[in-house]
């Protein structure tokens, strides 16, 4: 994972809407982890099965934090400098919008294949 203090971003890079939503995020967030596709990882060296990472996006730092799907874009957020970006990393953590949270990335996810940007990927 290189240096053990810095946050990664696992994303899936045979999926040009996930690149998207990575690409944007580099845009308009002032902090962004380290960004790795998994296809060019070590999974076992970075502790991920190849089902964790074709399933959702996967988040991995110091002090054992894991979290992946929309946990992970929450934690992203709430890791964020900017006030409104935290605030809404912090929402998204609580019951019952991390619910809301989470289905809305299942669905996503489970159909991003159709979305504008997206090419081929599977179905995780």
């Amino acid at each position: 994972m290189g240096d053990a203090n810095r946050i990664l971003l696992v994303f899936d890079g045979d999926c040009a809407f996930c690149q998207t939503c990575v690409n944007a995020g580099h845009r308009f967030l002032p902090y962004m982890p380290a960004v790795r596709a998994w296809q060019g990882l070590d999974l076992g060296a970075a502790g991920l099965t190849r089902e964790e990472v074709t399933t959702s996006v996967q988040l991995l730092g110091p002090d054992g934090l894991r979290a992946h799907g929309a946990r992970a874009i929450a934690v992203m957020l709430a890791l964020q400098p900017v006030v409104a970006w935290r605030a809404a990393g912090r929402v998204m953590l609580t019951p019952p919008v991390n619910w809301l949270a989470e289905a809305g990335y299942r669905l996503v996810s489970r159909y991003r294949h159709l979305l504008p940007g997206s090419t081929t990927c599977g179905t995780s």
